[in-house]
C-alpha cells in the first residue's frame, strides 16, 4: 500500500483527492469498513456493560464503588486521551496509531473478559478506554483524507449510521448475552466478542488503509499533554461520579480547577501558534466557520443523548417492571430508524438544505420524546413506545448523520487530526454531562414526587436542550455540502 503525506492542494475543500496516492473503489470501501468497525466496537463498549452490572457484581463480589469505576473508567480514559491520540496519528502516522490502538483494544477486551476481580476489571477498562482514544480519532481523520468533499457525504453517512446503531446495539447485545449466559460465561462474552473483531480489523487495516500523516509536524510537549489530560479528568470525574455520590462539594471544586486548566491550555496553544509552532489544538482550527460555529450546536444536541438512554432504560425497569432483556429489546425500533435517517441526512439532506437538516432532526427528535412522555402514561406503553422510538430515531439519525459532515465541512485536511480530536472530545464530554445532569433530575424528582414526575421533567429538560441546539445551529454557515455527480 502506498504511503502518502497530506497534499497541500487538498486543504481546499473543492479540490479533488489525488488519485495516485490513495486507494479507490473496493480497496477504499474495505478500508472504510475497517475504520467503521473500530468505531462500532468503541461505542458498543461504552454502553454494553451497563445492563450486565448486576450479574457482574454477583460474580465478582464487586462493591458499588467498583461498579462505578467499571462503568466510568472507560469513558474517562477515552475522553481524556482523544486529542493526544489525534495528534499522535498526525505525527507518527494515522495507520500506525490506528493499528496500535486496535491491538491494545483487543488485548484489553480479552483481559476484561478474563478478569478475576473487580480491581483488575477497573484497570483493564481504563486501558481499554485509552486504547480507544488512540484508534477512534484516526477514523474521522482518514475519512477526511481519503474522501474528497464530493464523495465525503456517502462515507460520513456510513460512519454516522454506524455511530447511531452502535449507541443502541450495546444495551441490546449486553442484555442478550447476559441473559443467555453463553457457554456458562455470564457477563464475560460482552468483552470477549471484541477479540476476533479486532483481529479481523487489524488484518484489513494493514492490507487496505494507506499510511498518512500531517504535512507539518506538531510537537507534543509533556507539559501541554499533561495539562490537557489533567484538566479534562478534573472536569469529567465529578460529572461521571457525582450523581451516585450526591454531588459532593469537592466535585464542584475539581470542576472549577479543570475549567481553569482548560483555559490555561487554550492560552498555551495560542502562544505556541503565535511563535510559529504547530499547537496540539491549533487556534487556526476555530477560524473555519463551520467548525467554530457548529461545535457548540453539536455539543448542545449531543448532551441529551446520554440522559435519554439512561433515563428511559431505568424508568421502564423501575416503573413498569420490565426485565433487562425486555429493556434491551425495546431499543430495536430506534436502532432500525437511526441508520435509515442518518444515511439520508448525510447523502441527500445535508447537500440540499445544509444546516437546516440539524434543525429538522432536532424538531423530529423533540416530537419523538414528547410522544414517549404520552406513551408512558398510556394503557399500552410498550406498543406506543415502539412508535415514539421510531420517530425519535429518525430525528436522532438526522442529527448524527449530518453533524460531522456539516461541522467539519470547512476544516482543511491539514487540520483533520486536530478537528477529529476536538470533535470526538466534545461528543464524549457532552454525553457524560447529559447522563449526569438528566440522570440527576430524574432520580431526585422521582425520589420526592414519584417516578412519573421524574420521567416527565427529565424529558422536558432534554427537549429544551435539543431545542437550544437547533437554535444554535442557525449561526452555522448556510453553505451546503457538495455531493458526487
Amino acid at each position: 500500500m502506498t504511503t502518502a503525506s497530506i497534499d497541500p492542494v487538498r486543504d481546499d475543500p473543492t479540490s479533488p483527492a489525488p488519485t495516485t496516492s490513495f486507494p479507490t473503489g473496493r480497496a477504499r470501501t474495505i478500508a472504510l469498513i475497517c475504520l467503521l468497525a473500530a468505531s462500532f466496537m468503541e461505542l458498543m463498549d461504552a454502553t454494553v456493560v451497563n445492563v450486565a452490572l448486576r450479574t457482574l457484581q454477583e460474580d465478582l463480589g464487586a462493591s458499588t464503588a467498583s461498579l462505578q469505576w467499571v462503568v466510568a473508567g472507560y469513558p474517562l480514559a477515552y475522553a481524556v486521551g482523544l486529542v493526544l491520540g489525534a495528534r499522535l496519528g498526525d505525527n507518527v502516522g494515522r495507520k500506525k496509531i490506528f493499528v496500535i490502538g486496535l491491538a491494545a483494544f483487543g488485548l484489553a477486551s480479552l483481559a476484561c473478559g478474563l478478569a478475576g476481580g473487580p480491581a483488575e476489571l477497573v484497570v483493564f477498562r481504563l486501558v481499554q478506554g485509552a486504547a480507544a482514544a488512540l484508534m477512534v480519532p484516526q477514523v474521522l481523520s482518514n475519512i477526511q483524507v481519503l474522501y474528497p468533499p464530493a464523495e465525503r457525504g456517502r462515507a460520513m453517512g456510513m460512519f454516522t449510521s454506524v455511530i447511531g446503531l452502535a449507541a443502541v446495539v450495546g444495551p441490546v447485545l449486553g442484555a442478550v448475552i447476559t441473559s443467555g449466559d453463553w457457554y456458562g460465561l455470564g457477563w464475560r462474552p460482552i468483552f470477549l466478542i471484541n477479540v476476533p473483531l479486532a483481529a479481523i480489523a487489524i488484518a484489513a487495516a494493514l492490507a487496505f488503509i494507506p499510511e498518512t500523516r500531517a504535512e507539518r509536524h506538531s510537537p507534543i510537549t509533556i507539559g501541554s499533554a499533561v495539562l490537557l489530560a489533567a484538566s479534562l479528568a478534573a472536569v469529567l470525574v465529578p460529572i461521571t461520579l457525582g450523581p451516585e455520590n450526591d454531588w459532593p462539594v469537592w466535585g464542584f471544586v475539581l470542576m472549577a480547577v479543570g475549567a481553569l486548566g482548560l483555559s490555561a491550555f487554550a492560552r498555551r496553544q495560542t502562544s505556541l501558534a503565535r511563535s510559529g509552532v504547530e499547537a496540539m489544538v491549533p487556534p487556526a482550527l476555530f477560524t473555519a466557520p463551520s467548525f467554530a460555529r457548529g461545535i457548540g450546536a453539536f455539543a448542545l444536541l449531543t448532551v441529551p443523548v446520554g440522559g435519554y438512554f439512561l433515563v428511559q432504560s431505568l424508568h421502564v425497569q423501575a416503573a413498569l417492571g420490565w426485565s433487562v432483556l425486555h429493556t434491551g429489546l425495546m431499543w430495536i425500533p430506534f436502532s432500525l430508524a437511526v441508520p435509515v435517517s442518518a444515511g439520508l441526512a448525510a447523502t441527500v439532506l445535508a447537500a440540499r438544505i445544509g444546516k437546516h437538516v440539524l434543525q429538522v432532526g432536532a424538531a423530529v427528535l423533540v416530537l419523538g420524546m414528547a410522544l414517549m412522555v404520552v406513551a408512558e402514561g398510556s394503557a399500552h406503553p410498550g406498543l406506543w413506545f415502539a412508535v415514539a422510538l421510531v420517530v425519535a430515531g429518525l430525528g436522532f439519525g438526522a442529527i448524527v448523520g449530518s453533524s460531522g459532515l456539516l461541522v467539519l465541512h470547512d476544516v482543511p485536511v491539514r487540520l483533520a487530526g486536530a478537528a477529529s480530536g476536538v470533535f470526538t472530545t466534545a461528543q464524549a464530554l457532552s454525553v457524560a454531562l447529559g447522563a449526569a445532569v438528566v440522570g440527576t433530575v430524574y432520580s431526585s424528582v422521582a425520589e420526592d414526587h414519584g417516578l412519573e414526575a421524574g420521567y416527565r421533567l427529565a424529558f422536558v429538560v432534554m427537549m429544551g436542550l435539543i431545542a437550544a441546539g437547533g437554535c444554535a445551529a442557525q449561526a452555522m454557515p448556510q453553505r451546503t455540502v457538495p455531493v458526487e455527480v
